[in-house]
């Protein structure tokens, strides 16, 4: 597939509610730590050759400050209809004009790097969609639909069976590009392949190793 630019939309949740499997570590580091893994995400994704836009979906006003410092381009949750609504929502922001292609990418890879996410990119098929499925086999951590494609996220329990049969292409991709972090066991797993620098901030406060 020819070069393709690209723009994400990275959907953030309210940082009080985000991360709720992470509560014993508390309520004040469970809402830090669903930040940083943003922060890096955000980070990894803007060093991507490959990205020449990033939109955050958030109607947190901390996340929006912090990531919109990084260099993402933060919109409301306009649609305030779920997450696959606020999805398909972005990708119409950042295609307004222009013929990029869009993805949507998972708030929370703490151990995503650039070239993980340009290699996924990369591997898509002309004229189709494109998914990485989770660590766990079931979801999807990326989606991708190069321009002139619909996005058509089916985010939910199964996604990765719902992408795959609406006619998306499964990609190969890196351990990092693959583990959502959700729980403790998540969180040790992801610190194992080497974090960014916000997630490492934090879990040094926590302890962990």
């Amino acid at each position: 597939m020819p070069p393709v630019a690209w723009g994400l939309v990275v959907p953030v949740k309210r940082l009080a509610l985000a991360k709720t499997r992470l509560r014993s570590y508390g309520d004040v580091l469970r809402a830090e730590l669903a930040l940083a893994f943003a922060t890096d995400v955000v980070t990894a994704a803007l060093a991507c050759p490959a990205v020449a836009e990033l939109l955050v979906v958030t109607d947190d006003p901390r996340a929006a400050a912090v990531l919109s410092a990084l260099g993402a381009r933060v919109e409301p949750d306009d649609p305030d209809a779920g997450l696959n609504p606020a999805l398909s929502h972005g990708a119409e922001l950042l295609r307004a004009g222009r013929d990029l292609g869009v993805a949507a990418l998972s708030a929370d890879l703490p151990a995503l790097r650039p070239a993980d996410l340009a290699a996924a990119l990369a591997a898509l098929r002309p004229g189709r969609r494109g998914f990485v499925a989770d660590a766990g086999g079931t979801g999807t951590t990326l989606l991708a639909a190069p321009p002139g494609v619909e996005l058509a996220p089916a985010y939910g329990p199964g996604s990765r069976a719902a992408h795959a049969a609406s006619g998306g292409t499964e990609l190969p991709a890196a351990p990092g590009l693959r583990l959502d972090v959700d729980t403790p066991d998540d969180l040790r797993e992801a610190l194992r392949l080497g974090v960014g620098a916000a997630t490492a901030a934090v879990a040094a406060r926590l302890g962990a190793p």
